[in-house]
């Protein structure tokens, strides 16, 4: 069957046939999926969820790309920057003695909490730009963001956040391709409204600890109206995007992590979807994983801290889906890179998620 099918569809076809379905996909960019879903979510929760934002004592700054259906003319394309820290540095209240530090590496070994320096509630700041294009559609969003972080045990944090922005969401129709015969058919692109800009807003709660993380977050909460053809036909609003996360560290060895995670979501009109994450992490070095996204692709993931500023992510998505011999999967690089006055890393992200 999936031969046959590949059969119907040239690759001399794809990008008219692309552009058909994608132009055709334009109404239900109002009631469906409208941000784009990330394979290394757990490298940078903060794009999904406000509530990271200033989680470390120092700023976070990551640039992704990810290449969707590769090989398809006019396939999805993502690139976003994300930046966000403390707006101040934090304060390091408690010292542990040595035996207690010593003591804790056991617990932590037996899969205990592991001990950690206590650090005062402080706020967050953070912003992100993200890109994403998918044929004649291209949707920019840029929001700014705010968190607040409190200690709710001595090993236990909790953090609120929201971002507010604009979203502009922009059809070209000289980029639909109808093939040879109608390059371009005056009733699919004379109706076409090229241009929309929105307000948004995200919320979003976080919980975390040394071994173990939990958040919430809700994004497109405000139902603004999209316009995407001047006679109305096309017109509808932005629904609101919910996911909830978790994930945990097993200490198997002095040397050697194993986090679990996954990531549930949930869009109106649209069914759950979730994403199992495993990831194995070498000392502060590197790590190497797999994901699995439910009716969509299976992942492998790598990645590695060059130094103590810099790290870097990749991974290649298999796709599952029926358009996977339309593709050649999907590719996602994240480039991380820290600042901060302290030679030293205060909670839990760069070293354990």
């Amino acid at each position: 069957m999936h031969n046959s099918h590949r059969s119907m569809i040239k690759p001399s076809t794809y990008c008219p046939f692309l552009s058909v379905l994608l132009i055709s996909l334009i109404p239900l960019l109002s009631s469906g999926q409208q941000r784009p879903y990330y394979t290394q979510y757990i490298l940078n929760p903060y794009v999904s969820n406000p509530a990271l934002a200033g989680i470390e004592n120092y700023w976070d700054l990551k640039l992704s790309y990810r290449s969707q259906w590769s090989g398809v003319p006019g396939a999805p394309q993502t690139v976003y920057f994300t930046a966000h820290g403390p707006m101040r540095l934090l304060i390091e209240t408690n010292k542990t003695s040595t035996a207690t530090k010593s003591q804790g590496i056991k617990n932590a070994a037996r899969n205990k909490i592991a001990p950690r320096k206590k650090l005062l509630p402080h706020s967050g700041f953070g912003f992100s730009l993200v890109t994403d294009k998918a044929g004649p559609v291209d949707i920019l969003t840029f929001n700014a963001a705010y968190a607040y972080h409190l200690n709710l045990t001595p090993h236990t944090s909790l953090s609120a956040g929201a971002s507010v922005g604009l979203q502009t969401i922009r059809i070209n129709a000289d980029a639909l391709d109808f093939g040879p015969t109608n390059p371009n058919d005056p009733v699919s692109t004379n109706g076409i409204n090229s241009s929309n800009l929105k307000p948004d807003m995200s919320v979003g709660l976080w919980i975390y600890a040394p071994v173990y993380f939990i958040g919430i977050a809700a994004q497109n909460i405000i139902p603004a109206e999209a316009a995407y053809s001047r006679d109305g036909i096309a017109n509808g609003q932005m629904v609101t995007h919910a996911s909830f996360i978790a994930g945990y560290k097993y200490y198997i060895n002095n040397r050697l992590n194993f986090i679990p995670s996954a990531m549930i979501r949930y869009v109106r009109h649209t069914p759950f979807n979730f994403d199992v994450n495993a990831k194995l992490q070498f000392e502060k070095i590197g790590w190497v994983g797999v994901s699995y996204r439910h009716n969509q692709s299976v992942a492998a993931m790598l990645g590695m801290n060059i130094n103590q500023a810099l790290s870097f992510g990749y991974t290649y998505d298999f796709s599952t889906s029926q358009l996977k011999n339309l593709n050649s999967g999907a590719h996602e690089v994240v480039i991380g890179f820290l600042i901060s006055k302290q030679n030293r890393v205060a909670l839990s992200p760069r070293n354990f998620w």
